[in-house]
C-alpha cells in the first residue's frame, strides 16, 4: 500500500467524539427493555464486555502509531481513540451501576476477560492483539448497523437505554474500518486475521451467554422457556442477529474492506434523527 494513503475510508466519513452522558441509573435497575428479561440481559451481558475490551482495542492500535505515515488515517486513528474511550467511560459508568442496582458480581464477569487479555498480551504479538481488535470491530459493526437499521430492535426500550444503544451504533459505524486500514498499513494478513475471526466469534458469544446465564439465574418460570423464547427474539424479525451470517462471512473474502458494506446514509438518517453533531453523510 502506498504509505501515503493507508486509508480506504471514504473521506466523507466524520470520526468524531460526542462527548454524551446518559441517565441510565433508574433503568438499569429494571428490566429495561420490553419488561422482559432475557432482552434486558442481552444487551447487559453485551455492555460488560466494553470496557475491558474498548480499552485493549485502544491500545492495539496506539501500538502502531509511528508506522502511520498516512495524515488521513492518523486523524482517524485519534478520532477512533477518543470515542472508544468514550464509549469505555459510559459503560464502566452503566456496569457499576447495573451490578450496584441487580446484585450482579462485575469482578467476576469481567475476569475471565481480563485473564484471556493478560495471558495473550504476555504471549502474543501485537499484530495478533490488532487483528483480534479487527475481528471484534467488524462484530460491533454488523451489530450496529443491525441496531441502526431496524428500529424494532430496541421497540419498547427504555427510552435513555435505546439512545445510549444508538448513539454507540452510530460511532461504532463511523470508525469502523480504522483498526482494519491500520492492520493493512503495517503487514497484517489476510489468512491471520481470518484465522483470528474464527477465535473471537466464539469468544464473542461464549462471553455473551456467560454474562447472560448469570444475569438470569434469578428470573422467574421456566429456563427451557425463557432460552428458547429469547433466541428466537435474537434471531427473529425484531431480533439483532437477524440476518448477520452474510455480512460476517464477507469478513473472509480477500479483498473484503469494512466499507464494502455501506452503511453512510442510515448512519446520517439517524444521526439526524437523534440531533447529534457531525454526521457521516452519504
Amino acid at each position: 500500500m502506498d504509505a501515503l494513503h493507508q486509508s480506504n475510508t471514504p473521506s466523507d466519513i466524520s470520526i468524531t467524539p460526542r462527548n454524551l452522558t446518559f441517565d441510565v441509573e433508574a433503568a438499569l435497575a429494571t428490566d429495561w427493555h420490553s419488561d422482559e428479561a432475557f432482552r434486558t440481559a442481552f444487551f447487559n451481558a453485551l455492555s460488560i464486555m466494553f470496557p475491558v475490551g474498548e480499552q485493549q482495542f485502544i491500545d492495539s492500535v496506539k501500538t502502531y502509531r509511528e508506522k502511520i505515515t498516512d495524515p488521513a488515517l492518523a486523524a482517524q486513528v485519534r478520532g477512533f481513540t477518543a470515542q472508544e474511550a468514550i464509549h469505555r467511560r459510559e459503560h464502566q459508568k452503566y456496569n457499576e451501576a447495573l451490578c450496584a442496582a441487580r446484585g450482579y458480581p462485575l469482578d467476576a464477569l469481567e475476569a475471565p476477560i481480563r485473564r484471556r487479555i493478560a495471558w495473550a498480551l504476555k504471549h502474543m504479538p501485537p499484530i495478533v492483539h490488532l487483528a483480534a481488535t479487527v475481528a471484534y470491530e467488524h462484530w460491533t459493526a454488523i451489530l450496529a448497523d443491525s441496531l441502526l437499521r431496524r428500529p424494532e430492535v430496541l421497540k419498547d426500550a427504555h427510552p435513555e437505554m435505546a439512545a445510549l444503544w444508538r448513539w454507540h451504533a452510530i460511532e461504532e459505524s463511523e470508525h469502523k474500518a480504522v483498526a482494519f486500514d491500520v492492520y493493512r498499513a503495517v503487514g497484517g494478513t489476510d489468512n491471520l486475521r481470518r484465522r483470528i475471526m474464527i477465535f473471537v466469534t466464539v469468544q464473542f458469544f461464549w462471553d455473551t451467554f456467560r454474562h447472560m446465564r448469570i444475569m438470569l439465574r434469578g428470573a422467574e418460570g421456566s429456563r427451557v422457556k425463557l432460552w428458547f423464547n429469547g433466541l428466537r427474539y435474537l434471531l427473529g424479525t425484531e431480533g439483532i442477529l437477524r440476518g448477520l451470517g452474510r455480512p460476517w462471512l464477507d469478513f473472509f473474502k480477500r479483498d473484503f474492506h469494512p466499507w464494502d458494506h455501506d452503511n453512510r446514509q442510515i448512519v446520517a438518517e439517524v444521526t439526524r434523527e437523534m440531533q447529534l453533531a457531525t454526521p457521516a453523510t452519504a
